[in-house]
């Protein structure tokens, strides 16, 4: 009996030494994830394990435009929304692809959605003004609500008119980076991509950046590719 009791003690023992080696590699993992650390490693870790972000410590009530746009953004992260940029008839105003599903700058748009600002609308009436102003790299002949907003170079054009232009350099210019603006890259084949600027950062002060390459994710990746634009809005004084 009392090599019974032995054996159970000893268990219970290796079962609390297993538990605490868990958490720790979770704690682990979630430091990985935040620093990027492993040359840039990012291991998957849910948010809940991230504690409270800056922007979520602010009361609803008290919350601005740019902290609607961030939490628009990480509610994408938060589902693993997965990458598929079809073309989708639409509803407009407001119209939206089915929300398990999107592209990078299905992010952006839910993001400013998020914030009461309706990118399909906004885009759509602009270039119904200025087309010309537009770029013409998909043979149209005039503006298409259901995908024009969901167009990498259409954005940077309203954002480049109607927002603010900002820095496209991080060394040294941490302070031009804010939560909710928006960056764009480009990759090494020449395609564009999209992101909202988080307030978490990494432990060299380097904003984590929510973005859907394949799943919308939050994590190390403004340094990742070329950074081509870099935006703020609406623009602040």
């Amino acid at each position: 009996m009392n090599q019974n009791l032995g054996r159970s003690a000893a268990g219970t023992r290796i079962l609390i030494l297993l538990l605490f080696v868990t958490a720790c590699l979770g704690s682990l993992a979630g430091w990985y994830f935040i620093t990027g650390g492993n040359k840039g490693l990012n291991l998957p870790v849910p948010h809940e394990l991230l504690g409270e972000s800056p922007v979520e410590a602010i009361p609803e009530e008290e919350r601005q435009v740019p902290d609607l746009i961030l939490l628009g953004a990480r509610r994408e992260a938060q589902k693993g929304t997965r990458y598929e940029a079809s073309y989708v008839r639409i509803a407009y105003p407001g119209g939206d692809v089915p929300s398990d599903r999107g592209a990078c700058t299905d992010v952006v748009i839910r993001a400013f959605r998020n914030a009461g600002i309706d990118l399909q609308q906004l885009i759509h009436e602009d270039m119904k003004k200025n087309f010309d102003k537009y770029p013409r790299k998909w043979g149209l002949d005039k503006p298409d609500p259901n995908i024009d907003h969901r167009r990498v170079p259409n954005q940077i054009q309203f954002f480049k008119t109607y927002g603010k232009s900002l820095t496209l350099k991080v060394e040294g210019r941490l302070d031009e980076w804010k939560w909710g603006d928006v960056v764009y890259w480009r990759f090494p084949d020449g395609r564009d991509h999209c992101g909202i600027i988080s307030d978490r950062t990494t432990l060299d002060g380097i904003p984590l950046v929510i973005h859907n390459a394949g799943i919308a994710r939050e994590e190390n990746a403004l340094l990742r590719w070329e950074i081509v634009g870099h935006y703020r809005y609406p623009a602040d004084e």
